[in-house]
This record gives C-alpha cells, sequence and structure tokens, in this order.
C-alpha cells in the first residue's frame, strides 16, 4: 500500500506534547515541592498558601489528562471514520490565503451536514461529521461539543 502524500508525519507534533508534558511534570513537582515548604513553615499563611499552591499541581495534571484522552479519542474516530470513507472532503473547496475554508463554502458544507445529522443524529459518525463542519465553519465552541457528544456516543454512553 503507498503511503497518502498528503499526510502529514505526526512525529514531531508526538514530540512536541511529550516534551511539554514532562516540562509540566517538572513544573509541577517543583510548585509541589514549594507548596510542602510554605505548609512546613508552620505560619497560618504560609499553611494556607501552600495548600493553596498544592492544589494547582492536581488541577494542571487534570488538565493534561483529560486534554490528552479527548484528543486520543478524536483522533480514534476519526482513523474509523477514514477508514470507513465517511470523513468529509474538503479538498475541493475554496480556501483563503490563510488555508481556511471560505465562509461561504463552509457554510454550505455545514448545511448539507447538518441535514445528514437531523435524519439521525443518535449516531456517533452523523455526529462527528457534524462536529467537523462546525469547525470547518469557525464554530469551535460548537465543534468542541458535539464531539465530546460523538465521543460519548461512540462509546454508548449518550444518544
Amino acid at each position: 500500500m503507498a503511503a497518502n502524500p498528503q499526510r502529514r508525519d505526526a512525529r514531531p507534533i508526538i514530540w512536541m506534547i511529550g516534551f511539554l508534558v514532562v516540562a509540566m511534570i517538572v513544573y509541577f513537582v517543583i510548585l509541589g515541592q514549594r507548596g510542602i515548604d510554605l505548609i512546613s513553615s508552620g505560619t497560618v499563611a504560609g499553611i494556607g498558601i501552600g495548600v493553596g499552591v498544592l492544589i494547582l499541581p492536581l488541577i494542571g495534571a487534570w488538565l493534561i489528562f483529560a486534554t490528552l484522552r479527548a484528543g486520543i479519542e478524536h483522533q480514534r474516530l476519526a482513523r474509523i471514520m477514514a477508514s470507513e470513507g465517511r470523513e468529509l472532503d474538503v479538498s475541493a473547496l475554496p480556501r483563503r490565503a490563510s488555508g481556511r475554508i471560505e465562509r461561504d463554502a463552509a457554510d454550505e458544507l455545514f448545511a448539507q451536514v447538518k441535514v445528514e445529522w437531523e435524519a439521525n443524529p443518535s449516531d456517533w459518525r452523523n455526529t462527528y461529521r457534524i462536529a467537523r463542519a462546525y469547525d470547518y465553519a469557525g464554530d469551535r465552541g460548537r465543534a468542541r461539543a458535539m464531539m465530546k457528544r460523538a465521543v460519548n456516543q461512540y462509546y454508548g454512553r449518550d444518544s
């Protein structure tokens, strides 16, 4: 099977994500040590600030985990859609100089995909496609919400 010439090598992105995660973990460890130092100072202010500082790495670790998990789940759905030939084909749509799809073309694509989704909104494939259409149309908030819904539908957690 020949390699797809339009498919970019993901390794640089994976290495950058790995580097950033390791850097954040190092930062969290240093921040945690500072929090423990503040708590061990024994003063009321030191203990209060130390507890607050210890909470920050926990929140950060949860955010990293949730973001990576969502990205992995989205990639899983994208691979399935590509293997089924159901990924949105935007190669022929007109683009701006920045590479973004022209607004009118993105809106027309969205209208087509919305009809499919409205016919069967409980199918994760339709929800995935409308999430991608929202993204191409520039509505990132709705795209994220629909992609989360598509993941939940895929795992049978949402109808």
